[in-house]
């Protein structure tokens, strides 16, 4: 059904301004997707950089050639994803291509597919976005409840499981834990 609390489509919103928000809605819950299971993955197996302890902290741990190599990366996907959607700026005129998606450009279509998997029938497609933007909002909730439990408890998302199986099994958690010692 139609669910639109806040108004981001309501009657008067421009085209434009309804792509961009699907935009960043896809953008967003790709990343996420990715964060929620870099988390697990990254707190579970060594890196080749010595990385450990909460995801939280890691990027911190990077080494500096590393990080460099990763901002690079980053830069070069958005600066391509920038040019395949969005118009070029007009430095006469900012008002006519600020915040400007081409009109040929469907959001989140930046052409990388190496799976194949985005169906060529229309109605396929349509499931396959919903599908997409559906697990993208969960996984942009899970990311945030992930990123605020390593916040307030300082461990891994594995150990906070295995601290709290301990809990319900009427075991004591802290009870390998020496005098003075946070564990």
């Amino acid at each position: 059904g139609y669910f639109d609390p806040l108004g981001f489509a309501q009657s008067g919103i421009t085209l434009n301004e309804i792509k961009r928000n699907r935009e960043a809605e896809v953008m967003h819950g790709r990343v996420a997707m990715i964060a929620c299971l870099g988390y697990i993955v990254g707190e579970q197996f060594p890196s080749p950089f010595g990385i450990t302890g909460p995801a939280n902290d890691q990027l911190q741990q990077m080494p500096a050639i590393p990080f460099v190599m990763l901002s690079s990366t980053i830069a070069a996907v958005e600066i391509r994803r920038a040019s395949i959607g969005w118009k070029e700026p007009d430095f006469g005129d900012w008002s006519k291509t600020l915040w400007k998606l081409r009109d040929n450009y469907y959001p989140g279509d930046v052409g990388f597919d190496p799976l194949g998997l985005k169906p060529t029938d229309a109605r396929d497609f349509a499931n396959m976005q919903t599908k997409e933007l559906q697990n993208g909002r969960l996984a942009m909730i899970g990311w945030a409840g992930m990123c605020a439990q390593e916040l307030c408890n300082h461990r891994t998302i594995m150990d906070t499981i295995e601290f709290y199986q301990k809990v319900y099994a009427g075991v004591n958690p802290y009870e390998s834990c020496g005098d003075g010692i946070i564990c």
